[in-house]
């Protein structure tokens, strides 16, 4: 009981107490979560027009919206979700009941709203999370690029390139995306995009080109994407934009066809170059259409490539309308892949009219694209990995030592700083990838060497003259100059790993730095403090 005394009475064995259950609350504040997290919510769906909003990829994961139930229905996990989702019928009434969660603290939101057309409502959803740790896109799935901007910019230059990407893919409605520049070794400049869920095909179509869009009738140019031709474009009412009343879906001998439309505002210096080539055209009566159609359709051009040709009313033909209507096309085997195909060609029209061109073309240094499934995998084989590290380090220890009362504090040290590295992590929201658990793995090593340290520099030499009569805390200060020393070390070298790759290394570089500082800091203190206790002279043999 007096060692027990002596234990709880240590100001620094309390400091690591403390903090190790400040960061058990970090990691999973309410461990038995249940339930469906929404990840995203689909630009104009029936879910985001009602209020419902895409996750943030800087919130920490069990803060996110989380779906109670619907119509009444408890919703427990995914398998729930989408059972009462295939009951829910086309323009039938919908309720949905989500809590937003900021750890114990609980807020109700209610949803009322009518199911319109079957897109799943528009939402994407995952299990609840039940911990704060906020997995990198190789444990998780998802897709990584590596851009490189042509010329050198400016730091104003490159915020701006940034805010228009973040702007592109708010319009996409993606979510979970993470954008950050970088440097490397040599000075040279990356954007480093990382989107869960998304595809290659994503990226590359909207994220890399630079997006120089130009509407030309006949080859001349008449408007051009951006804020100083275009005033304004329709991407959230419904009242300017879905399906097109007097086309909409019809069949076809390749399936379905559907026609999209939106509405935009051009400035008046474009209204005017508009009418002056437009009334150069002729009107053609063809097709069943009234007010027929000009001789000339307009294309819209992205980076000198030709992605889209509509058809321009006879109606506007000389007149410098400010207010233009534009149609997109989509097919599919089926109306549902034929919706889908003409409002994803909506989307990608409306993102470029709306940011316009990137300062600078970017180049694609890299991409890498990991599936959930893979993803899972590698976390497995990550766990299994560390678990491995932690019993043959183990069986060193006891096999070194041959004490228990020695082995047992080295043990139990290695085990709670994982949680504590984890547990930092998760406050500084700071992901956790395969370069991090690396990071980790490093950490826990340098922590039992330096355990080894303190106890061979504290009681592992009493048959060293030079050692026999020093007192403990002289003892100590020796051993933990050799830590300090080491950590310094430590820490120096993992700078320079900030910033190679491109920063695809600072997972690494991260949680090695938080595992050290940790030991330094909290635990090797701690744990010296309990080897005194536990090796005292009373209990000498």
């Amino acid at each position: 009981m007096g060692k027990l005394t002596k234990v709880f009475s240590s100001f620094k064995i309390w400091v690591y107490i403390i903090f190790f259950i400040i960061t058990l609350a970090a990691i999973s504040p309410n461990p038995w979560n249940s339930g469906v997290a929404i990840r995203n919510v689909d630009l104009n769906s029936t879910a985001e027009l009602s209020g419902i909003k895409s996750a943030n990829p800087n919130e920490v994961p069990m803060v996110r919206e989380r779906i109670i139930s619907i119509n009444g229905n408890e919703i427990k996990n995914v398998e729930d979700y989408n059972r009462i989702l295939s009951t829910i019928k086309v323009d039938s009434s919908v309720n949905i009941v989500a809590e937003k969660s900021q750890f114990m603290r609980k807020d109700y939101n209610n949803y009322a709203f009518r199911a319109v057309g079957d897109q799943n409502l528009g939402m994407t959803v995952y299990e609840a999370p039940k911990s704060n740790i906020r997995l990198g896109l190789d444990l998780q799935g998802g897709t990584r690029v590596v851009l490189s901007p042509d010329e050198k910019l400016s730091k104003d230059d490159m915020d701006l390139l940034i805010d228009n990407l973040n702007q592109r893919i708010n319009v996409l409605g993606l979510s979970d995306v993470i954008i950050r520049n970088s440097l490397d070794l040599t000075g040279n400049q990356f954007i480093i995009i990382e989107i869960a869920g998304a595809n290659e095909k994503d990226v590359e179509n909207i994220l890399a080109k630079q997006g120089k869009f130009e509407a030309k009738i006949a080859n001349d140019t008449v408007f051009r994407g951006g804020k100083e031709d275009i005033t304004f474009v329709c991407r959230t009412s419904a009242d300017c934009q879905g399906i097109d009343p007097q086309f909409g879906c019809q069949e076809s001998a390749q399936g379905v066809v559907c026609r999209y439309y939106f509405q935009i505002s051009i400035s008046q210096n474009a209204a005017n170059k508009f009418a002056e080539t437009t009334n150069k055209l002729t009107v053609l009566y063809d097709g069943g259409d009234p007010s027929g159609s000009l001789s000339e359709p307009i294309d819209f051009y992205l980076d000198d490539v030709k992605v889209q040709s509509l058809n321009i009313g006879g109606g506007l033909k000389g007149r410098p309308e400010t207010s233009i209507a534009i149609s997109v096309v989509g097919s599919g085997l089926s109306g549902v892949d034929a919706r889908n195909d003409a409002n994803d060609r909506m989307k990608q029209i409306q993102t470029l009219l709306i940011t316009g061109s990137l300062p600078v073309k970017l180049n694609i240094i890299k991409t890498d694209s990991i599936s959930p499934s893979l993803g899972k995998e590698f976390l497995q084989n990550a766990m299994l990995i560390g678990l491995l590290s932690i019993i043959a380090v183990t069986a060193i220890v006891i096999l070194r030592y041959k004490k228990w009362k020695i082995a047992f504090p080295i043990i139990t040290v290695i085990t709670s700083e994982i949680l504590l590295i984890l547990g930092v992590a998760a406050l500084l929201k700071q992901n956790i990838d395969i370069a991090g658990i690396a990071g980790i793995i490093v950490a826990i090593g340098t922590g039992v060497d330096d355990q080894i340290v303190i106890t061979d520099e504290t009681i592992g030499k009493d048959d060293d003259d030079e050692y026999k009569f020093l007192s403990w805390a002289q003892k100590l200060k020796k051993a933990f100059f050799i830590v300090f020393a080491a950590y310094a070390a430590t820490v120096a070298s993992m700078i320079p790993l900030l910033f190679a790759g491109a920063g695809l290394l600072k997972g690494f570089a991260v949680t090695t730095i938080i595992g050290v500082t940790n030991g330094v800091f909290i635990t090797r203190p701690a744990f010296a403090k309990l080897m005194e206790i536990l090796v005292s002279d009373d209990d000498k043999e």
